[in-house]
């Protein structure tokens, strides 16, 4: 299911960002060049965040930005960007990501069996730690393909 929607272009790898608006301009590019996204969306998440959104910090330096479907989601989608090192999500030292997910979701459902599955991944203490050591995308798909078949 997460190949479904984690093809080979989503998944970005970068090195020594400025910070975590670079980080969500970037997961956010090829959502917004494929067109499933407005950029709308982009600005509705950093507005978000910087306004004290690092709820979407999930733990162990991976977070999973969105915003409401209003503010420009066209398709659902997703994608995922490696930052090494990590930046601090919302200039908080307190939250290091070097994982960030970006989620366009068209409605209230169309996106669950993807986060369902992503949340399963990140559940498993091997999977989570494989995922985030990855280096390039042959890699990353390697963790998210064997995810799909426990």
């Amino acid at each position: 299911m997460l190949t479904t929607h984690l093809r080979d272009e989503d998944l970005l790898f970068a090195e020594d960002l400025a910070g975590w608006r670079d980080a969500i301009e970037l997961v956010s590019h090829p959502l917004l060049a494929r067109g499933d996204i407005e950029r709308a969306y982009v600005d509705a998440m950093i507005e978000s965040i910087a306004a004290g959104g690092t709820y979407i910090d999930l733990g162990y330096g991976i977070a999973l930005a969105h915003a409401r479907p209003e503010h420009g989601v066209v398709r659902t989608a997703l994608s995922a960007l490696w930052v090494r090192p990590a930046v601090l999500l919302g200039d908080e030292p307190e939250h290091p990501i070097s994982l960030f997910f970006c989620l366009a979701a068209a409605d209230s459902s169309s996106h669950l069996a993807a986060l369902a599955s992503l949340g399963e991944l990140l559940s498993d203490d091997s999977a989570r730690e494989s995922l985030l050591a990855a280096h390039d995308t042959a890699g990353a798909l390697a963790v998210l393909t064997a995810g799909e078949t426990r």
